[in-house]
């Protein structure tokens, strides 16, 4: 790696986020990894996924072998402006539909499935038994 990196800004490699022309920001480092994209294990998919954006976490959450990181070296190009990385998004959830409490007409359905079989099984053996001759 080069002491007098280059400086690029998020912009400039957000733009870089196809097949032939992939660049990654991986620990405030840019690199350029569409060499990389056929040998990728994961697939070239895994790598665009991370595009325009810092791959950071999603790099160390995999558990790169000592191999990779080391690998990683070559396609170094420089380092990225902090301050034109945008700020990390909050999570929002999905909104949830409200809890209906009011569930009585489903839970009279289940009884019924559950109490008619039983009620006609116990009224076919009454009239069976009272039927039957001796």
């Amino acid at each position: 790696m080069a002491s007098d990196s280059k400086m690029y800004t998020f912009e400039e490699v957000a733009k870089h986020n196809k097949t032939k022309d992939c660049w990654l920001i991986i620990s405030r480092k840019v690199y350029d990894v569409t060499p990389f994209m056929d040998d990728h294990p994961g697939g070239d998919e895994v790598l665009l996924s991370v595009t325009g954006k810092d791959a950071t976490n999603d790099f160390e959450d995999i558990g790169h072998s000592d191999s990779a990181t080391e690998m990683m070296e070559k396609y170094y190009i420089g380092k990225i402006d902090s301050k034109t990385v945008p700020a990390k998004r909050t999570y929002i959830p999905p909104q949830q539909t409200p809890y209906n409490p009011d569930k009585t007409s489903q839970f009279v359905i289940k009884i019924l499935q559950f109490l008619l079989p039983l009620l006609i099984l116990g009224l076919a053996i009454a009239v069976r038994h009272y039927t039957k001759k001796e």
